[in-house]
């Protein structure tokens, strides 16, 4: 039925007859001509309407985002509009239909809408008409396409695993799902396809990939959905170059077809060096900012809050905000002092460097020596600033790193335009879980800890690192992978470490690590957040801008309702009853 698209007329279409069909986005009478901006998902196109068309009492009656048919000759504007593609010309209607008339809507279908989110979730479906929401979704698609095309042209093969699995730990809760053909029994929905990617390396498919639905029960975020899409890449007979060389490959690939962008290869740093520079495993590294330990300067400080850090073997840490020392006031120094308290930072010091001195909270009790120090180390300039936190390094360092994001982005000191990509390597093995008492897997119990690390699994878990990496993007995690354990008995070690029996492991994971005995390749993989690409490429930072029907931050649709509500009888055929 329809053979035209509005957004692709130009003038050298004058002459041309169209049939058309679309959306009213606006109805103008100006002087007895009724002008329409008809919009369909490739753009707005004007038409006209005069006074002795016999359709001219149907135009203007039209309401806002009603659909209808016109047919017309392509005709050059008097009043150009360069602001839009097709703003050289206009369609002279000679016909036309009302297909669908709308109602009232709720909220302005424009980008500049006012509307709260809530509304516009609600009405999603009306929501998804506006042109940034569009073009995330068409962005989207390309993306996604060219990952397909990439990974099939290198050798890979798109396999799709299972919705309904068994219920296996991965970091998360579960989203469950009862069984009611057997009773008082539960799927759980994938929180990634990790298992059965690793089974289909051991089934020699040597190389897939998937466009992978995910589900995690946990708190969201603007950047998290209960359910995501990730673009799930794993081969075998590979190392962690290898798989860095495929990601990189596809991301040059994404950049280059979607921005026009040369991406350089990658720089590398590996977990500690981020969070001693950086205070982050995910920094952006679009600007400069770096913490730095000054912890040598006050060896010898008269100041007992200092001295009693350094002595139970504490850290004093600094970062500096280049010239604009003259802009922070005490009421936002307080502020941020309180921002450092969330990340568990019981104060914040700073100094300013004007005229060659240095003023602030702390200069009273610095020596001659010290304050030298400090402006050498620290390579003052003219109306800098310093911030500092003394305290244990694993609150010095994240609360530093919060406050150098905070400070450049309020401060407007971080590039627009810019992609830098880093990979975050050798991650710990191990982490200790206050709740559990316990070592747990920092990534997930089937990474493969650094050869070199193998004999300290048992002996030093917090010295023992794994072949984990990330992909960090201006400060997102992009993906998160690692080389797998493929023989039995690292395996058996690392279950023992997390303290998992080996009863435990066969009962969770009885039928992979069976598998794991009629021989396993070597492999590696990896597991890209589409929608946290999407948000970056597109230049959002709400994740609900990038799906076409989110959740709110407390998991609900507020467009169908969902969760919702059960009868009696679902629950009783599946062996369930509410608390």
């Amino acid at each position: 039925m329809k053979k035209f698209n509005n957004g692709d007329f130009r003038i050298e279409n004058v002459g041309q007859t169209v049939e058309l069909y679309g959306w009213v986005q606006k109805k103008r009478d100006l002087g007895g001509l009724v002008f329409i901006d008809l919009r369909d998902r490739s753009g707005i196109i004007q038409l006209v309407v005069r006074p002795e068309n016999e359709y001219y009492d149907i135009a203007t009656s039209l309401k806002s985002e009603s659909v209808i048919k016109v047919i017309g000759e392509v005709s050059e504007r008097e009043n150009k509009n360069y602001k839009i593609p097709t703003g050289e010309i206009e369609v002279i209607v000679s016909f036309l239909e009302l297909i669908n008339q709308s109602i009232d809507i709720p909220f302005e279908i424009s980008d500049t809408t006012t509307a709260l989110e809530e509304t516009r979730l609600k009405y999603r479906y009306l929501d998804l008409r506006r042109e940034s929401i569009k073009n995330n979704l068409m962005l989207r698609h390309k993306v996604t396409m060219i990952t397909r095309n990439y990974l099939s042209d290198n050798g890979f093969i798109e396999v799709e695993t299972p919705i309904l699995c068994v219920p296996t730990p991965e970091g998360a809760r579960d989203y469950l799902v009862p069984s009611r053909i057997n009773n008082g029994h539960f799927y759980a929905l994938p929180q990634s396809p990790q298992i059965f990617k690793q089974l289909l390396m051991i089934g020699g498919m040597e190389k897939y990939f998937q466009i992978a639905r995910c589900f995690r029960d946990e708190d969201l975020r603007a950047d998290r959905q209960p359910e995501f899409t990730q673009i799930d890449i794993e081969q075998s007979f590979s190392s962690e170059e290898d798989i860095w060389a495929t990601t990189e490959g596809l991301m040059k690939r994404i950049f280059k077809e979607i921005k026009n962008v040369d991406l350089e290869d990658f720089p590398r740093l590996t977990y500690n060096e981020c969070m001693d520079r950086f205070g982050s495993d995910k920094p952006d590294t679009r600007f400069g900012m770096e913490i730095t330990d000054i912890t040598d300067i006050f060896s010898h400080t008269y100041f007992e809050i200092f001295s009693k850090i350094i002595a139970e073997k504490g850290i004093i840490n600094a970062i500096v905000l280049p010239g604009l020392a003259s802009t922070i006031s005490r009421k936002e120094i307080d502020k941020l002092t309180e921002f450092v308290k969330v990340y568990k930072a019981s104060a914040l010091s700073y100094l300013k460097y004007n005229n060659k001195e240095l003023t602030g909270s702390i200069v009273k009790i610095m020596s001659d020596e010290e304050k030298k120090k400090i402006i050498e180390e620290l390579n003052l300039q003219e109306n800098d600033m310093v911030f500092i936190i003394a305290d244990k390094k694993k609150i010095v360092k994240p609360a530093l790193g919060a406050l150098r994001v905070k400070l450049a982005r309020d401060n407007h000191l971080i590039p627009e335009d810019k992609y830098n990509f880093l990979w975050v390597t050798e991650f710990p093995m191990f982490e200790y879980s206050e709740e559990e008492n316990r070592f747990v897997a920092a990534h997930h119990p089937f990474t493969s800890p650094k050869v070199e690390d193998i004999d300290k699994l048992l002996t030093d878990k917090e010295n023992c690192y794994s072949r984990a990496y990330d992909l960090v993007l201006n400060g997102y995690e992009l993906l998160s992978g690692s080389v797998r354990i493929h023989d039995s008995v690292t395996q058996a070690k690392v279950f023992e470490a997390i303290d998992m029996t080996q009863e435990e492991a066969e009962a969770k994971f009885g039928f992979f690590l069976e598998a794991f005995k009629y021989g396993a390749p070597p492999h590696c993989g990896v597991g890209i957040g589409l929608e946290r690409l999407i948000m970056i490429l597109s230049g959002t930072e709400n994740i609900k801008d990038v799906v076409a029907f989110p959740k709110t931050a407390t998991a609900q649709d507020l467009m169908n309702s969902a969760p919702g509500v059960v009868t009696d009888k679902q629950l009783n055929e599946l062996g369930l009853k509410l608390k």
